[in-house]
């Protein structure tokens, strides 16, 4: 959402059907500019792949699937030299202005529609979650930060190290700037040196201890530059991209004789040869990678997506693909395996006055893999206030305790009562929040159906892991500190609320859909669990080395790579936006260099 991404701050969903009506309007679905962006009805196969005069097929180099964080800069890198088609699911993020805005941040994640740019879903743990469904990916939902990921991070996966140097600044110098701290960013950051989280590094995209202020793609206007915006600088002449076009399934040509550069493998693998998709008005068209040498289909989809996608094509657990009457085209146990989600959990500071709108700009980064940010201002607009928001609440941000089964209009009547009964502070304040890195904890992801607009069954097991509870404790602790601190009394009503209050507000804040403990503030673990909520920093599922390889070809299969965060063991930086879309360049530029060598001119 994910997920990118902070990639998107939970506790700032909420549903409001008259607002988003108003501000999203009807989406445009055009180009903008971009003569290769197309709606995926206009797909003609007749017209991209073709037979030339000997026979042979003659189709695509690549084709991407999902047009996100990884996909957006990977298909611009590889146009340069090569056909590349890149499909995805959603629409245009160009005319969407809860999209574009910062203002207007909390009721893009609002819109629960068949066509909006989120697509929630609830994990079995019962934490509300969110996918990307927009060209550029979580860059068009999350909140804007961007920091890169450590040198171990680098190291541990495997990187070239001056390409990853020579990648990152490719993104920064078209989408990425440096904010204006708002007053709430600038009590945090002071907090935290006062509570001892130093030194101050300043503005920076690296990942230090300590103190700093991050880059976000939301400039000083407000307005948001996401991984579409890198299609730009792609060849126009060989890129198509197609809008609202989702992938069903992967074909496999299982009798093919494998290319030059496949003969030293098993020849009996199936090879990728193209996809299966379905346009804006379900009609189903065929993709067909060319003949020549090295072309591949990449899955660009996500830690939800592409494990689902290897799934629905045939790829996974055996008895898991029989089970849902799917034909296996290769066994592969650890499809979907090992997913994990950075958790996070938040406490609402109520102010003084109405405080302005603020994002993730401002982090404090600590040695147990705890960082504290903040986020401020939106719960107290008139949208968030006013209008009807059925089993969501805006006043907060965050989702009611409703569970699934019980969410009927007598629920939504009854959670409109009880909502006037929150205190007006509720409407006015902020948010600081701790979140955990490399999470101990490990769930799993399963089909529910072979729908594949149906979001799998995902559990995450949050906090299974005893040492990131333990973590969470000391990062609520830290949180404790930092609001008593000098630094935030000119903006909250320190004096007015006890840290218990505090406590007790954030339990009965609606975060989840996990029963309450509001009896048991005292127990900082109970509250720890009691309120987690999801950072959107979920990774895994197709972990290298058992899914795909370090170069993140499938195992198993020719000509299919997995190039995402759900090849990642762990989720890089304090936000993985930064390093997704440096993945993403850096993928395009390998590939393109060891197939042309020094003519890549790249």
């Amino acid at each position: 959402m994910a997920f990118l991404g902070i990639v998107k701050l939970c506790f700032l969903i909420f549903f409001c059907f008259n607002v988003l009506s108003s501000a999203q309007g009807k989406e445009e679905e055009t180009g903008y500019g971009y003569p290769f962006i197309k709606q995926a009805s206009s797909f003609s196969s007749s017209g991209s792949s073709t037979e030339d005069s000997s026979g042979r097929i003659k189709g695509y180099d690549y084709i991407i699937v999902g047009g996100g964080t990884a996909g957006c800069p990977l298909a611009t890198t590889l146009s340069r030299n090569f056909k590349v088609l890149l499909l995805e699911r959603g629409g245009v993020p160009y005319s969407n202005l809860n999209v574009s805005y910062l203002k207007n941040f909390h009721i893009s994640l609002a819109d629960t529609s068949p066509s909006s740019a989120a697509q929630p879903f609830i994990s079995t743990d019962g934490v509300i979650n969110s996918r990307a469904r927009v060209l550029g990916g979580g860059t068009c939902i999350n909140a804007g930060f961007y920091t890169r990921a450590n040198a171990r991070f680098i190291k541990s996966v495997g990187w070239d190290t001056e390409l990853v140097k020579q990648s990152y600044p490719w993104i920064e110098k078209q989408i990425v700037h440096w904010p204006k701290l708002a007053p709430w960013q600038q009590a945090l950051r002071d907090g935290l040196l006062e509570v001892g989280v130093s030194p101050f590094n300043g503005f920076t995209y690296n990942h230090i201890y300590g103190t700093k202020v991050g880059g976000s793609i939301f400039d000083n206007s407000g307005r948001r530059h996401t991984a579409a915006e890198l299609l730009a600088s792609a060849n126009p002449d060989n890129l198509t991209v197609l809008v609202h076009a989702t992938v069903q399934k992967i074909i496999f040509d299982t009798n093919t004789k494998p290319n030059q550069a496949e003969k030293t493998k098993n020849s009996k693998q199936p090879r990728a040869v193209g996809v299966i998709f379905k346009d804006e008005n379900g009609k189903e068209h065929q993709a067909f990678l060319g003949d020549e040498q090295n072309t591949e289909v990449i899955l660009s989809s996500g830690a939800i997506g592409s494990p689902q996608l290897l799934l629905l094509s045939g790829i996974g657990p055996q008895e898991d693909l029989k089970n849902m009457n799917i034909p296996v085209v290769l066994h592969n146990e650890f499809v979907g395996k090992e997913m994990s989600d950075n958790p996070m959990n938040a406490i609402f500071i109520p102010t003084k006055t109405p405080v302005r709108q603020s994002l993730i700009e401002t982090v404090g980064i600590t040695k147990m893999g705890v960082f504290i940010e903040a986020s401020s201002g939106f719960g107290q607009s008139n949208d968030s206030i006013d209008c009807n928001h059925g089993i969501m609440s805006a006043e907060i941000g965050q989702l009611s305790t409703v569970p699934p089964k019980q969410r009927n209009q007598e629920a939504i009547k009854a959670y409109k009562e009880g909502k006037q009964n929150l205190p007006h502070e509720a409407f006015m304040g902020g948010f600081v929040l701790e979140k955990i890195v490399g999470p101990f904890s490990k769930g799993d992801l399963r089909l529910n159906s072979t729908d594949v607009d149906e979001t799998p069954s995902v559990t995450f097991n949050y906090f299974s892991h005893p040492y990131d509870l333990r973590r969470c404790v000391f990062g609520i602790r830290l949180i404790e500190k930092i609001v008593r601190t000098s630094n935030f009394t000119n903006l909250v009503n320190s004096d007015a609320y006890t840290e218990e209050m505090l406590l007790n507000m954030s339990v009965k804040a609606n975060v989840n859909l996990i029963p309450k403990h509001t009896n048991d503030t005292e127990s900082v673990e109970q509250f720890c669990k009691d309120t987690v909520i999801t950072i959107w920093h979920y990774h895994g599922g197709c972990h290298v080395g058992k899914v795909v390889d370090p170069d993140y070809k499938v195992l198993g299969v020719h000509g299919l790579r997995v190039i995402d965060g759900s090849t990642f063991h762990d989720s890089p930086g304090t936000n993985p936006q930064a390093t997704v879309l440096m993945m993403g360049r850096y993928m395009g530029v390998k590939i393109v260099r060891e197939r042309l060598g020094t003519a890549a001119g790249i």
